[in-house]
């Protein structure tokens, strides 16, 4: 039966027990609580990128559209409920963000060595290091001890993500919001160095360019050949094409294409187009180093997004924690 007395106080002990503020971000966070956190993502990802290597470019997507909305808090992966809309139903990531069951593995694997203590928000930021990593990409040490959130906001992620249609003027102007320079955005569209993308995101450009009727006529010639014959007109959509040359190594090819017209998304190819953009293109295309070094840099500040709110550590990183009465009573004992 329950207590009179923990019902009473329900809505308090609530708060307080979910409700901590979270502390700094630092490397080696879980060095203590879970020392084994980073060595357990990455070999569930490793084996999940066995199974399919596309994966490394989906997880390293979620990242962005966590971190994006609302800050690094693993609102993303929260399941739409009667009372919350998800984000995933969003219209940047409805039918198109993947890799959900991945992430339940990861933390399922985490849960098992360490129940309750890695947040789901840290499990993106790790994991997405780790596909760039795992993909021929540079490593880097991340910052780690977000909180999870307690709701998603589909609201802030439908006026804030980007369409593939966004010129360059756009994405600087949206970018700057977070603080991020024009290196910053162009260094992480290389982030589309590994992955696919779906017809979806191109017809547009191949048969109705700005309402044109026409292509886009800054892609080259060859290049649009070939996407035609991938995407014709009134054809599935859902089909997929590759970002790059070489989808599935994290390299410096992305900025090749660019320069060659063969960029697959407007949201890719208008880096050229302005000068203070292209500036970037042009000098991560010559050097690779240069790239990682810049990327690197990008995902550190895209991972220090935080909105400030309290939070929790989620169990199942698709629902908000249910805390029992029990849990209550030891919480304040």
């Amino acid at each position: 039966m329950s207590h009179p007395i923990i019902l009473l106080l329900l809505p308090l002990l609530l708060s307080s027990a979910i409700a901590a503020a979270a502390p700094p971000l630092r490397p080696g966070f879980y060095s203590k609580t879970c020392p084994e956190a980073e060595a357990i993502v990455r070999d569930v990802l490793s084996e999940a990128m066995a199974r399919e290597t596309r994966t490394a470019a989906s997880i390293m997507r979620l990242q962005f559209h966590d971190c994006l909305v609302n800050g690094c808090d693993g609102s993303l992966l929260l399941d739409e409920t009667a009372e919350m809309a998800g984000e995933k139903s969003a219209l940047s990531n409805v039918n198109s963000l993947r890799a959900f069951e991945v992430v339940d593995q990861i933390k399922e694997a985490l849960e098992m060595a360490c129940p309750r203590v890695v947040s789901c928000a840290d499990l993106l930021i790790m994991a997405a290091r780790d596909a760039v990593l795992l993909s021929g990409g540079p490593k880097w040490e991340v910052k780690l001890g977000r909180q999870d959130s307690m709701s998603a906001s589909q609201e802030a992620s439908n006026d804030i993500m980007p369409s593939p249609r966004a010129n360059a003027t756009f994405l600087i102007t949206l970018f700057a919001k977070f603080q991020l320079s024009v290196q910053d955005l162009v260094a992480l569209s290389g982030s589309h160095s590994i992955g696919k993308a779906r017809c979806f995101s191109i017809v547009f450009r191949l048969y109705n360019q700005s309402g044109s009727g026409r292509s886009d006529p800054n892609i080259d010639p060859e290049y649009r050949e070939k996407l035609n014959k991938l995407c014709p007109q009134g054809g599935d959509e859902n089909v997929t094409g590759d970002l790059d040359a070489t989808p599935e190594t994290f390299d410096n090819q992305y900025f090749k294409d660019l320069l060659g017209g063969r960029g697959f998304m407007n949201s890719d190819q208008t880096l050229v187009s302005l000068p203070e953009t292209r500036k970037y293109v042009e000098i991560f295309s010559k050097n690779q180093k240069r790239f990682f070094k810049a990327f690197v840099e990008g995902m550190i500040k895209l991972g220090d997004l935080q909105s400030g709110k309290p939070g929790e550590i989620r169990k199942n990183c698709r629902v908000v924690n249910i805390i029992s009465n029990q849990e209550l009573l030891e919480t304040i004992q």
